[in-house]
């Protein structure tokens, strides 16, 4: 049991300001005051038992002048988790721009005799993170408060209902109206846009379904076996399951193995008849033989006959040093770059933000995504004016133990973008409290904040093997606070050195934390109204049912 709460864990891993940025100069950072001016319901948050080895931290700044209205610990290192996000995506949305769009071509290698290409087509990966996956009709970018590439780890993960494959169809069906109908040779991923860093989950130059088949299981009568339904369904991938339904109020369980190749999975273990369809998920080993054989089953489905087998390794070795001179038949084009931010930063998608690493090493024309780094660093000395030492970071998700910021980096950082053309757009790529991301899941109801925090969250959580307890690392939360006129005020909120006993212990954890937003929120409204008028009573935002299984 603790295994399975041990992995489902990893997730919450990655699932945090400070000083105000006035007309593009930081001020000077504010003292360091543990004692500020905290209202009654927060301190009695921050005296709960679970606090008692714990260190806070806050800072809550109106950027309109660079009045500090709380401040604890402000210049000390704290654990992000996934708030480094903020750093990552920043820098990212600034080094590509929020209009870039990834073109991924398809170039024809050989001769072209009327409709047939005696040769090879290859696929030029572009680090695409969802390769039309998740476009919508309007051409955003589609997410559910918690992502299936969580399924294994969090309760609740569900699907977005577009095809994953969608991309790999335009593409097909643009190699059709190129006049092409037999592809006499093979298909090729060209993959050398980048090298996979050493880091998880581990970014690729080309992604189909974020790496991942999905497998949702569905209850049927006790005793029977549980419906299965899984995507993308690629050769020569097959999944197996044993999955049986048991009596409502039953245990849901649900286990996944794979062949080492990930090809055969197995599904085991029990549903309840009364649970809610189970969305667990399985890694693609090799994604760029699963894109091979994928395109070449969309380039059949759009009436492309492709003479090499469908299935086996990718033939890389095969592909030329350049392209001049072999024609592009297909593009695809991919969403605005600001909609795979406000994915990455709505569901803390930890893929996407790895991959945001080597979109901007690649757009310098380097193959190691670490070059990533000095670009983010340039990006924070002197485009954002913010000292980079306030952060330390050696992924792009905060899942590793380098990963620190400080409240003041944070605040400044967010300070900043209210100074930009884009200030609107960043703001509303953050989930917003009891609305969007992960933000939909609290403040749902009689919430006097609904709509009026714009943050990211981030979480480090493990397992206490000595104490049979969770150890919560880091509990983090920052951005932007909306008083009732509009104004905005920058915030960071963190924990480091929590502990719970249990995992409720740890849903309370995080909805202390968001509960403290909520009163900063109120409070920023008295601010506005009342020039910091007495703090009154907020109502409880716990969350309505805690996520089970």
């Amino acid at each position: 049991m603790r295994s399975r709460i041990r992995g489902r864990l990893r997730a919450w891993a990655t699932v945090g300001v400070t000083l105000a940025v006035v007309a593009g100069t930081a001020a000077a950072a504010p003292a360091e005051n543990p004692h500020s001016d905290l209202s009654p319901d927060i301190t009695a948050i921050m005296n709960k038992p679970a606090y008692e080895h714990a260190e806070w931290g806050m800072l809550e700044i109106d950027p309109e002048n660079g009045r500090v209205i709380h401040s604890m610990h402000p210049n000390q290192f704290f654990m992000p988790g996934s708030t480094i996000k903020l750093i990552t995506i920043s820098s990212a949305w600034h080094a590509l721009g929020p209009d870039h769009r990834f073109t991924t071509p398809v170039n024809a290698i050989g001769q072209l005799n009327g409709s047939t290409l005696t040769g090879n087509l290859a696929l030029v990966a572009q680090g695409d993170l969802t390769m039309g996956g998740r476009t919508k009709p309007d051409g955003s970018v589609d997410f559910t408060p918690i992502d299936h590439t969580y399924a294994d780890d969090v309760p609740g993960a569900t699907l977005t209902p577009e095809d994953p494959l969608a991309g790999l169809d335009q593409i097909a069906q643009q190699v059709r109206d190129s006049g092409i109908t037999t592809v006499d040779g093979d298909v090729v991923i060209d993959s050398r846009l980048f090298a996979p860093p050493p880091i998880s989950p581990t970014p690729t130059p080309l992604i189909i379904n974020d790496n991942v088949i999905d497998l949702l299981s569905t209850p049927t009568s006790p005793g029977q076996p549980a419906q299965l339904s899984w995507r993308p369904q690629v050769a020569p991938y097959q999944v197996t399951s044993n999955v049986q339904t048991v009596a409502a109020g039953g245990t849901t369980d649900i286990q996944v193995a794979a062949s080492p190749d990930g090809t055969n999975i197995t599904l085991s273990g029990t549903i309840a008849a009364d649970a809610q369809p189970t969305l667990k998920i399985s890694q693609v080993q090799d994604p760029n033989a699963f894109g091979r054989t994928a395109l070449i089953e969309a380039l059949g489905r759009a009436g492309v006959t492709v003479t090499a087998p469908p299935t086996g390794p990718n033939p890389d070795s095969t592909l030329p040093a350049s392209y001049t001179g072999d024609p592009q038949v297909a593009a695809f084009v991919s969403p605005q770059y600001r909609d795979y931010a406000k994915l990455i930063l709505n569901v803390s998608h930890n893929l996407g933000a790895n991959l945001a690493l080597c979109n901007m090493a690649a757009n310098i024309g380097s193959k190691n995504c670490f070059d990533a780094f000095p670009v983010i660093h340039d990006f924070l000395a002197n485009t954002a004016k913010v000292d980079p030492t306030q952060f330390e970071m050696a992924d792009g998700r905060g899942d590793v133990p380098v990963d620190r910021v400080t409240a003041t980096g944070l605040n400044q950082l967010l300070a900043y973008w209210l100074h930009t053309p884009d200030a609107d757009a960043f703001r509303t790529s953050l989930p917003i409290l009891g609305v969007s991301g992960t933000g939909a899941l609290y403040c749902t109801t009689n919430c006097p904040a609904k709509g009026k925090v714009f943050a990211k969250p981030g979480t480090i959580i493990g397992f206490d093997e000595l104490n049979q307890g969770f150890a919560i690392n880091a509990q983090t939360y920052a951005g932007y606070l909306q008083a009732d006129d509009g104004h905005l005020y920058t915030f960071f909120i963190g924990v480091n050195g929590a502990a719970a006993p249990n995992i409720q212990g740890f849903f309370d954890v995080n909805d202390d934390v968001d509960q403290i937003a909520v009163i900063l929120q109120q409070e920023a409204c008295a601010d506005r109204g009342a020039g910091r008028s007495q703090h009154k009573a907020v109502p409880s935002t716990r969350r309505e049912k805690a996520p089970t299984g």
